[in-house]
């Protein structure tokens, strides 16, 4: 009997698998399709139904609708020939308009040696300037435009705490991208400007990691209700972002807070110069300094440590002294040393202060009366500058006093009736026998902002006393 071989079941068997190898991936891929869908749909109606992002974006937009009509993009020219053809720009930088009088903030280092500055609106217009007054110590000046049509000063969070994290936004003209904004937060409060440009200043820096590029300085930096808090001025490259470095931002930048920029911009608007608070100290130069100072006390807290005080000083008068810890003034606690130094020079020469210290275990109130700091290094370079542009060209001190060694002809010096061999005798009614002292009484004077001072010279022609004026050169 022949024996008959079925393939049926088998054949089902394989027909079936091939048709499950062929079949299975697109069934797959269909139930990926469909939840993959089902996903999105999802998404969709939750943007939809969500509008958080939508009420953030109409708020950001309403900072910068806000803000943007106050700030003012700046240009500093040369001459290069005659003719109105005959400037050309030689930086640019960023600034924001103070009040309805035609007052301009900006950066010091903006419009350093400018010979023209030219300020454009976002409406287009653009505006010559003059410097009003500026301070080096903390990177301010203040500009005056020739119009006072159409002005937008920015609100200012005056007395308001600004806090680590707190959201904000930085205004400028970023590579000359005019009028550009980006967002950050303050990474952190109470910068050593030492730390950041490599030289002292009577301020303390806000750290944020807001874009803030070549251009950004002197730019607005607002809080969340468009409220000014400060004031864009270096980058963590240790670069000044004025428009002619070429650092970049890191996403660390720097701004002057919103205390020492009322501080400077209403004394200079109100006599065009800046006199500072000197309670006549020493302390440690850092913070690391200062907390080794602390540990070898014994002291473990908040506070800057008094090294030294200066004899007949407002603080040896008041009785401060060598070895106390200063934990708070005039209501402010102190926690580093850049904050010791902005609060006392941000505090009026003549206020009497409240300055609480720890001694010997015990707190202790002490009420000094503030002096004038004296000028700075920086400050008797520029007013020698000044007077160099004026067309004094040199001094020499002798045991007689100091003379008058060379005045350029022509010059502003000479038509004011200054002539080599004339001793200087007082500088607005101050007396001066060193070229220090020379340079000091200017400075107090506003002579490197533009004042004009009185100068009594003795000159040997005449055989007399002279009081001639000397015309301050910005």
């Amino acid at each position: 009997m022949r024996r008959f071989i079925s393939f049926g079941p088998a054949l089902v068997v394989l027909l079936t698998t091939l048709v499950t190898l062929v079949a299975a991936p697109a069934a797959v891929r269909m139930i990926g399709y469909a939840q993959n869908d089902a996903q999105v749909q999802l998404a969709r109606q939750t943007l939809e139904k969500e509008d958080i992002l939508d009420r953030i974006n109409v708020q950001v937009r309403a900072i910068a609708e806000a803000v943007s009509p106050s700030v003012v993009h700046i240009a500093t020219q040369e001459r290069a020939g005659a003719g109105r053809r005959g400037w050309i720009r030689v930086g640019q930088g960023s600034g924001w308009v103070f009040d309805d009088q035609g007052h301009i903030v900006t950066n010091s280092h903006v419009v350093r040696g400018a010979q023209q500055i030219v300020v454009q609106f976002p409406d287009g217009r653009q505006v010559d300037a003059e410097v009003l007054g500026r301070d080096t110590s903390t990177d301010i000046a203040v500009l005056k435009v020739k119009t006072t049509d159409g002005l937008v000063p920015v609100q200012r969070a005056s007395g308001e705490m600004l806090h680590q994290g707190d959201r904000v936004y930085a205004f400028g003209s970023p590579f000359g991208f005019k009028f550009s904004m980006s967002e950050g937060i303050v990474s952190g409060l109470g910068r050593d400007p030492r730390t950041v440009i490599g030289e002292g200043g009577y301020t303390n820096f806000i750290q944020t990691d807001a874009a803030v590029n070549p251009g950004n300085s002197g730019g607005p930096l607002v809080n969340t209700r468009g409220r000014l808090v400060g004031m864009n001025v270096a980058i963590a490259t240790a670069t000044n972002a004025d428009g002619t470095s070429e650092g970049q931002s890191s996403g660390i930048s720097f701004a002057i807070p919103l205390e020492t920029i009322e501080f400077v911009v209403s004394q200079i608007i109100d006599r065009g110069v800046v006199v500072k608070g000197f309670l006549g100290i020493s302390h440690p130069g850092s913070d690391d300094m200062n907390a080794a100072f602390l540990d070898n006390i014994n002291y473990h807290g908040r506070g800057v440590a008094v090294t030294d005080v200066v004899e007949d000083g407002p603080a040896a008068k008041s009785g401060l002294r060598k070895g106390d810890v200063i934990v708070e003034f005039n209501g402010v606690p102190i926690w580093n040393v850049p904050g010791l130094r902005s609060a006392i020079t941000n505090t009026p020469a003549g206020k009497i202060a409240e300055v609480k210290v720890w001694r010997d275990g015990e707190q202790m109130t002490f009420r000094p009366e503030l002096a004038s700091l004296p000028p700075t290094r920086r400050d008797l370079i520029e007013t020698l500058e000044a007077m160099q542009r004026f067309g004094i060209a040199d001094l020499s001190q002798s045991r007689t006093g100091v003379m008058v060694t060379d005045v350029l002809v022509p010059s502003a010096a000479a038509n004011a009736g200054f002539r080599p061999g004339q001793m200087v005798l007082k500088v607005d009614d101050q007396a001066v026998s060193t070229n220090e002292g020379v340079l000091a009484a200017l400075a107090k004077a506003g002579f490197a902002q533009g004042h004009n001072a009185k100068v009594t010279v003795r000159d040997p022609e005449r055989d007399a006393e002279m009081t001639l004026e000397a015309q301050g050169a910005k």
